[in-house]
């Protein structure tokens, strides 16, 4: 395994907390949690938050609906790569589409996120995530 990042922040809800309960339903305590298994869980990165802020754009942490934030951009991972984080083995399911609320945030983030929002994972093992966890991925 080889590090690639860190957990900047991480979120239930868009409150910010230290760790997170994982399941095969996603984050326990999540509004989420229990409705759709590719869309479990939320990655975001720093990346995305640039972005906005290189545009004028000022958001906090967190409004992105992430529920975890990282210091790296796991954007280009492929599909079905699997990330370790703590205790719990993710494994990429999707992009992250664009929300509607997004818009309601700034009129331009929406477009200027299309690729850089976050991605989907989903919990292959139960296990809990901490705010100090190193992040990983399988390199063969």
């Amino acid at each position: 395994m080889k590090q690639i990042g860190n957990i900047v922040k991480l979120f239930i809800n868009k409150k910010e907390i230290s760790s997170i309960q994982c399941d095969e339903y996603g984050i326990i305590g999540d509004k989420f949690y229990k409705k759709d298994k590719n869309r479990s869980i939320l990655l975001s990165s720093l990346h995305s938050y640039s972005l906005a802020n290189n545009n004028n754009i000022k958001i906090n942490h967190g409004l992105l609906g992430e529920n975890i934030l990282l210091d790296f951009n796991p954007y280009t991972l492929p599909l079905g790569t699997v990330i370790k984080i703590g205790e719990v083995n993710l494994k990429i399911s999707q992009e992250c589409t664009l929300c509607k609320h997004l818009s309601s945030i700034d009129s331009k983030l929406p477009k200027l996120l299309k690729n850089d929002r976050g991605i989907f994972v989903y919990a292959l093992n139960d296990g809990v995530i901490n705010l100090n966890d190193k992040v990983y991925i399988d390199v063969k």
